[in-house]
């Protein structure tokens, strides 16, 4: 009798529906408002137990391969003429790849790829490139097109929010790339749900890539970017994809960058920097000189730093401006900086450097061109360049300086220091502080030419340029 009350309540047990989150695919047995695995509100919904149904096929479509066979050549490269784009998607464009490119507004997603959608027309006559825009109307498009010269005889241009319409564009019109201005404008009659939602995403995603694959099709997809900068929808849509990309740009400044967040063909540790003009983007090969100032003559509190975004090394500067206070808490203001540290290496210089005068002090700390700097290796220069302005003392010309500063004031080893001095030297930079190495001298990274001090401290670091060494 007990064996057969333990039975039924097994059962019982195993057909309870099961509760799946639409966002991750963390699944439960009761209903909850948010998922505890992805911290996601309102996408957990009811979903029947888990019952294989799929059987193996009888016949194969396509049989397996021995990879040494497998033909490689359709999986080359495309060159897009846009030079920043192709090195950061490790060459350019592939054949049936699926790229998502995700910006905040008014960045020039669209114009970019306005320019790229062009450039492939131009490159290629014969095979027709297709711009499918929800967001504009065509001779909104057409208009901007003009303005940065992007009219092409195999250019199409269709304005679609219909997910079975844009498909049968594409069926028309055969191209061997398709642009999607955006994804989240795009919505399936077949599939409830607002457009932008959830649902519709994954299936305007799986469409897109299935059409992509099928047809042997480069798609690039526009995405949407929420207030924390994260892409919108669902994190699916980034795992279905090939290749995700990150357009990035201060809405005051002309300069933009692009990242690869995620690529199968080629290097996640490039950046592209592109210039945003009036007649739309122009790759930047040389980026250097708009993060420099244009000063001739030697003013306390300005020092150069060599960045490193991704593999490519960037000359930065860094300006300080310390001034008397007569408020009892002195201001203090960063631009283009990490304000949190910022705040540690005053402590440290106040603390450490015994400049005492900073805690009495309004200390304003920016960079030049807009640049954002987030490496910790731009910590020395900050503390030179605020030690200088505070001692009205000015760094020697022609000096750049690089490396990690702690709390204890050691300055620490920094990556890529043989690229950072190569760069230096190549835009003629003579001297340079970087710190010292734990198992003995770097003379091997130094160029020829070029005079490089190490040092252990900051406290060594601000006697060599400021103490009259």
């Amino acid at each position: 009798m007990a064996t057969r009350t333990s039975s039924r309540s097994g059962s019982r047990a195993k057909s309870k529906p099961t509760f799946e989150c639409g966002e991750c695919g963390w699944q439960t047995v009761k209903w909850v408002g948010r998922c505890p695995e992805c911290q996601s509100w309102g996408t957990v919904e009811e979903k029947g137990q888990a019952v294989a149904r799929t059987t193996a096929a009888s016949s194969l479509t396509t049989p397996a391969q021995v990879i040494a066979e497998v033909d490689a050549s359709q999986a080359e490269f495309r060159a897009t003429s846009v030079g920043e784009l192709d090195r950061v998607l490790g060459g350019g464009l592939v054949p049936g790849a699926v790229i998502l490119m995700a910006g905040e507004p008014g960045v020039g997603k669209s114009t970019l790829l306005l320019q790229v959608a062009a450039a492939a027309a131009k490159t290629r006559p014969a095979e027709p490139v297709l711009y499918l825009t929800g967001e504009e109307s065509a001779s909104q498009v057409k208009k901007r097109a003009e303005r940065i010269d992007a009219v092409a005889d195999s250019l199409y241009l269709a304005s679609e929010t219909d997910l079975g319409q844009a498909l049968g564009q594409i069926e028309t019109v055969g191209p061997q790339l398709t642009i999607m201005d955006s994804v989240q404008t795009l919505s399936s009659s077949e599939v409830d749900g607002a457009a932008g939602g959830v649902t519709q995403i994954r299936e305007v995603t799986a469409s897109m890539i299935e059409a992509a694959k099928r047809r042997n099709m480069t798609t690039i997809l526009v995405g949407h970017v929420t207030k924390d900068g994260s892409i919108a929808g669902p994190r699916m849509l980034e795992h279905l994809v090939d290749v995700v990309c990150q357009f990035e740009g201060d809405r005051h400044s002309r300069l933009r960058l692009l990242r690869a967040v995620k690529n199968r063909y080629g290097p996640t540790d490039d950046v592209g920097c592109f210039d945003l003009t009036e007649d739309g983007l122009e790759s930047l090969a040389d980026p250097s000189g708009l993060f420099v100032s244009a000063l001739t003559e030697r003013v306390p509190g300005t020092c150069i730093t060599i960045t490193l975004e991704g593999r490519r090394p960037l000359t930065a500067e860094v300006q300080a401006l310390v001034a008397e206070s007569q408020a009892s808490q002195p201001r203090r203001a960063v631009s283009g900086l990490d304000s949190a540290r910022v705040s540690m290496l005053l402590a440290v210089l106040q603390r450490r450097a015994k400049l005492a005068t900073l805690m009495k002090s309004e200390t304003y700390v920016a960079t030049v061109g807009g640049v954002r700097i987030a490496e910790p290796a731009a910590d020395l220069s900050i503390a030179l360049a605020v030690g200088s302005a505070a001692l009205e003392k000015p760094l020697p010309n022609r000096f750049v300086a690089f490396g990690e500063v702690g709390l204890a004031g050691e300055v620490r080893q920094v990556p890529g220091l043989r690229q950072r001095l190569q760069e230096a030297h190549r835009l003629g930079f003579t001297h340079a502080i970087i710190p010292r190495a734990s198992g003995g001298g770097q003379q091997d990274v130094v160029p020829e030419g070029m005079r490089v001090r190490e040092v252990g401290s900051l406290q060594e670091a601000m006697a060599l340029v400021l103490g009259g060494e």
